[in-house]
């Protein structure tokens, strides 16, 4: 039995990634809707490590203000190497006592528990060290972990350092290490840079530690996918499908009927409940949150919104926006943000809404749009209706109130009173407040011009 020590994490986030060819740096790159370095620190914090310290160097002050104070900062302000990296925590952790993990920002696939396994291995072996490993089809471009007839590791040797017979080694090092956090230190001040780059590296380490009779290990994982590095828009691709895969099994192992797990995008955070059911092509983004027994049909988008129970999303956008149980939505509707939805309403094709309240068990069919607005009750809104809220400089409120009957065609200049129990008649442009149980008509009377046709001149030709 061993007793587990103080736990540090070193998180590798300065390089600025110009392998992306991006204006973003490389470690803010969204995986699954949630920046790489964020993916990591997350797993870092669940794997339940007492101290995180984040060496940042490019985009440094947009990775604090995304990571906040989930972990301390240090900076690189010369790329020097790995090694020179994490040297540049000793202001944080040299002077402790504990076991400390060195993992890149730009791996957003390790899961939390890989990393307490890697942890555990390391301290329940007395290791000094310990190598994060993995089995790869094609070695080809990474160091190739070398151990001895007893299995113990010999040293790590790299693609264009290493022997035919070391080529054919299929465990390779995956870049994340598990160290004695005073040795790590102290051998850090050993590691020179006479080599091609120039730079200090961390493996090499592993080396002094070696020669200085410490023990070290390795750890092998099941799966390369796991230690994917991003370094490129193909690898994030990569990234992005098997993180999209991982929570498809996950939310359909938790009760989520996903028809087409290749065809469905669900970002990390997401929240959905039991026998909901979720068709192709569906795109489920930032914090949002999917009740029970809901159907969210092919072509839906959801983004940063709550959405009860029981509802049915038929091929629609819903932004910043909150659906209560029982609605019934699309198809072809768009929910704008701050638009909030009662129970049982009905938002119907082509319909917009936008920071408008819609009352329970109102119906709003087709064609319409509702900006500004709070809609009561059992409402009947028809086809074509326009909330004209805005005049150019400023948006105007309008209110409609329970039972209410908006026939189609008809225009509401806010910002307009209309009372519960009122009728507003078909084609009317509404300008002023109507009273409860009034009829609110505003069109101009029919008046038939007889013989037109013969003032025309299609007509003089006959």
């Amino acid at each position: 039995m061993y007793i587990m020590s103080n736990r540090y994490a070193v998180i590798l986030a300065a390089g600025k990634g110009t392998r992306m060819k991006s204006k973003l740096y490389k470690v803010l790159h969204p995986v699954a809707g949630k920046p790489m370095v964020d993916h990591v620190l997350t797993s870092v914090n669940d794997a339940g490590i007492d101290e995180v310290v984040t060496i940042v160097g490019h985009g440094a002050e947009a990775v604090q203000e995304l990571l906040g104070d989930r972990t301390a900062y240090t900076t690189q302000t010369e790329q020097l190497g790995t090694g020179h990296a994490v040297q540049q925590a000793a202001s944080e952790l040299a002077d402790k006592e504990g076991t400390t993990l060195v993992i890149c920002g730009d791996t957003p696939l390790f899961t939390a528990d890989t990393i307490a396994r890697l942890l555990d291995v390391h301290e329940e072996a007395g290791f000094k060290a310990t190598i994060l490993t993995a089995p790869a089809d094609d070695p080809t471009g990474y160091g190739r972990i070398v151990r001895d007839k007893e299995g113990q590791v010999v040293k790590i040797v790299e693609q264009k350092d290493a022997n035919d017979a070391e080529k054919l080694i299929a465990e390779i090092n995956t870049g994340t290490y598990v160290f004695d956090n005073a040795l790590l230190f102290d051998a850090l001040n050993k590691v020179g840079n006479d080599n091609a780059q120039g730079e200090y590296y961390l493996p090499d380490v592993i080396e002094i530690l070696k020669e200085a009779g410490e023990a070290v290990g390795a750890f092998q994982m099941d799966n390369l996918d796991e230690s994917l590095g991003v370094n490129d828009r193909v690898a994030l691709a990569q990234a992005n499908q098997t993180m999209f895969k991982r929570i498809n099994e996950f939310h359909m192992r938790n009760g989520v009927t996903i028809v087409d797990p290749d065809a469905v995008y669900i970002e990390a955070g997401v929240e959905i409940g039991a026998d909901t059911v979720i068709e192709p092509n569906v795109y489920l983004k930032g914090d949002t949150v999917i009740g029970e027994d809901c159907h969210i049909h092919a072509g839906t988008t959801i983004r940063d919104s709550k959405i009860g129970d029981r509802v049915k999303v038929r091929a629609s956008e819903i932004e910043e926006s909150q659906v209560n149980d029982g609605v019934d939505i699309g198809p072809n509707a768009h929910l704008r943000p701050a638009s909030v939805i009662d129970e049982n309403a009905h938002i119907g094709n082509f319909v917009e809404i936008k920071k408008a309240h819609i009352g329970a068990g109102t119906k709003v069919g087709h064609l319409t749009y509702i900006g500004d607005a709070t809609l009561g009750k059992n409402i009947n809104v028809s086809c074509g209706v326009i909330f004209a809220n805005y005049d150019g400089v400023n948006k105007h409120h309008s209110t409609i109130g329970d039972n209410s009957f908006i026939g189609s065609d008809v225009t509401i200049i806010s910002p307009v009173n209309v009372e519960a129990n009122a009728f507003l008649a078909a084609g009317s442009t509404i300008t002023k407040d109507v009273p409860s149980k009034a009829l609110g008509i505003a069109r101009s009377r029919q008046e038939n011009k007889d013989g037109f046709w013969d003032r025309l001149p299609i007509g003089k030709k006959d």
